[in-house]
């Protein structure tokens, strides 16, 4: 029983008084109570809220990764640190789409043109899209005349500065493209490629088309080179406007054999940079499909007349340049520490 019901009447209005003054003398410590219950639950409120932060921090920091690899794929594949592949083919749709499967995953890689020279035959659009999804889009460009230098046209879908010209019948590893393409950034205006070839003058002022097994009269037994073919290389862009606006006789040149549009290139930018036109990769990974084509179409080199034409193209063109700008050279980069390295490629 509580202590205010044996309380008697008489002491009733004593003890109110009493309480009251009691309380009254002490209305800091029930203020205090009230302040420190409050301050507990506000501690509570931001306890719980901190929890919650922490049970979240985690998927705040996977957020943060996500969007900085995001950034970090997205400035990979900007103007500036990607490149286009740029695969002119002919009748060898079954490789096309082999290599093409195989370029796709090869870093750095921005977007594909496929200059298709089946005139009359539709592209194979439909059939690689249903396949999908692929990481880098694929431009078929279907042309209305087979022409060799149909791959150097100054394309509109054509991004970077970068330029990767790879032939309808040849597989490079991502391992040497990202290797090659590190080195064209330390010379862009030069091609860097992986199949290099040279001229040789004869005393006559003749010269001739060759690879290493010519030697130059002069340079003793060291390999020289001085051109790199494109149908494996890395060259900047703005190259293709340029020989768009080299003389008529060029283009005419090139029409007439379906032949020499490489050498052509390496004429122009050897005339243009006044350096050798080219830098030679050894490549560890790479290799010819030709013979894996359905399609049965064998490549030019394989003609009798080939190299014949090839030499008759440098002496022509020196004719219309009226100077010979090829310059020799005997740097081979190659890949410091790679495995196989000292392989000897298939070139």
């Amino acid at each position: 029983m509580s202590m205010e019901l044996v309380i008697s009447k008489h002491h009733h209005h004593h003890y109110l008084h009493h309480r009251c003054c009691h309380i009254c003398k002490l209305p800091g410590r029930v203020m205090g109570i009230r302040v420190l219950r409050f301050s507990l639950v506000v501690i509570l409120v931001l306890l719980l809220v901190a929890g919650a932060l922490t049970t979240l921090l985690p998927n705040i920091k996977e957020d943060k990764m996500l969007t900085l690899r995001r950034e970090i794929k997205s400035q990979g594949k900007s103007a500036l640190d990607s490149f286009t592949l740029v695969m002119q083919t002919y009748n060898r749709t079954d490789l096309l789409l082999r290599l093409l499967n195989h370029y796709q995953a090869v870093p750095y890689l921005h977007k594909v043109i496929v200059v298709w020279n089946n005139i009359g035959e539709k592209g194979p659009d439909e059939l690689w899209n249903s396949l999908g999804p692929h990481p880098v889009p694929v431009i078929f460009k279907l042309q209305t005349t087979n022409r060799m230098r149909n791959r150097l046209q100054v394309f509109p879908e054509l991004e970077t500065n970068a330029v990767l010209m790879v032939d309808d019948d040849t597989l490079i590893s991502a391992q040497d493209l990202v290797f090659a393409f590190s080195v064209w950034q330390q010379f862009p205006d030069q091609i860097v490629g992986f199949v290099p070839r040279k001229h040789v003058s004869t005393s006559s002022g003749v010269y001739s088309y060759g690879g290493f097994e010519l030697q130059t009269p002069g340079f003793g037994n060291g390999d020289q080179y001085s051109m790199v073919l494109i149908g494996a290389s890395f060259f900047h862009s703005k190259y293709l406007d340029l020989f768009q606006r080299q003389p008529a006789a060029v283009h005419a040149l090139i029409d007439e054999f379906q032949n020499c549009d490489d050498i052509a290139m390496n004429f122009i930018i050897a005339k243009s940079t006044g350096k050798t036109s080219g830098v030679f990769v050894k490549p560890v990974n790479m290799g010819n499909l030709e013979k894996e084509s359905n399609g049965g179409y064998p490549g030019m080199w394989h003609r009798a007349e080939h190299f014949l034409q090839r030499s008759y193209c440098i002496n022509k063109l020196v004719s219309i340049y009226d100077s010979m700008p090829l310059k020799y050279s005997n740097i081979m980069i190659s890949q410091f520490g790679f495995p196989y390295a000292n392989h000897k490629s298939k070139i």
